[in-house]
């Protein structure tokens, strides 16, 4: 009975279910928006009614496509400790001769070079050079590329990061080799990852651009603290990362300034409502500006 069953991460197949006895009729029956269970891929149930965990999403990918697929990319910079933003999709790594295609929120890319799994916390995971260069590959521009290579560089070396650049499928690479032939050990002269999909976001608008990580002091010359992105004109401070970061949001409000705060990972899902927040605070300050000057 289905009562007895307890899968890891409340993640199960279909064909699990079926040989605990469960008809299709009755895993339908479950599965239905009013029932406790769902499907999150092909084949695949979460028996659980919430929205489901990264952690679940995972699980259900690898369920999905079976023993030899390997988490890569952004999740697997995460799992090695490297501190990135998450992007909706999962890249998931499988052997070349499978016929597998991406679907969902899965991103599955077939290779001839399969990484040998690092199993972290019940999970296989690529190695964070492979990691890594999988996650720049798939990189969007050149300053996002450059921002998650840097952040790979500690934990992982350069002349690692290009002995796996080497030793891997050539296509989609120019630009990471050029990266990697450039010094990116000095982080005065590399944009931080958060900056990256900023700047990405703000391309998208007709704001001006803001002054970058710059104190902000109030009337008495109090520090209120160092937003990522400042306009002055308008006192405008958006911060991009976690919520503790700065001092009580009331004072910079008593201040007159206006503080957005932003998910890293909402410019990744849902950008273009970030920047509609954005665009208000902007154009609530210019009103109060020009008040102030009239």
């Amino acid at each position: 009975m289905h009562s007895n069953l307890s899968p890891a991460d409340k993640v199960i197949t279909i064909a699990e279910l079926r040989a605990h006895g469960l008809t299709n009729h009755a895993i339908a029956v479950r599965c239905r928006p009013s029932g406790p269970w769902q499907r999150l891929l092909r084949g695949v149930v979460l028996m659980a009614c919430g929205r489901p965990t990264r952690r679940q999403r995972l699980r259900a990918a690898i369920a999905y496509a079976g023993p030899e697929s390997v988490i890569s990319g952004i999740d697997a910079m995460r799992a090695h400790g490297v501190d990135v933003p998450l992007p909706p999709d999962v890249l998931l790594l499988v052997p070349a001769r499978r016929r597998l295609a991406s679907t969902s929120y899965l991103a599955v890319e077939r290779t001839t070079r399969p990484p040998a799994p690092v199993v972290l916390a019940d999970l296989p995971y690529a190695p964070l050079t492979r990691a890594t260069l999988d996650a720049a590959r798939r990189a969007a521009d050149h300053e996002y590329q450059q921002a998650l290579l840097t952040a790979a560089v500690g934990p992982c070396t350069v002349p690692s990061l290009r002995a796996e650049l080497d030793a891997g499928s050539q296509r989609g690479s120019a630009a990471v080799r050029a990266l990697l032939t450039e010094d990116l050990a000095n982080p005065d002269e590399v944009t931080p990852v958060t900056d990256a999909l900023a700047k990405r976001a703000l391309r998208t608008t007709a704001l001006p651009p803001p002054r970058w990580h710059v104190p902000v002091h109030d009337d008495t010359g109090m520090l209120l603290g160092v937003p990522d992105a400042w306009w002055p004109a308008v006192s405008l401070a958006w911060d991009v990362g976690p919520q503790a970061r700065h001092h009580d949001p009331r004072a910079w409000a008593t201040a007159g300034v206006t503080l957005v705060r932003t998910d890293p990972e909402r410019l990744y899902t849902n950008h273009s409502a970030v920047m509609d927040e954005l665009l208000a605070a902007y154009a609530k300050g210019a009103a109060g500006a020009h008040r102030r000057a009239s």
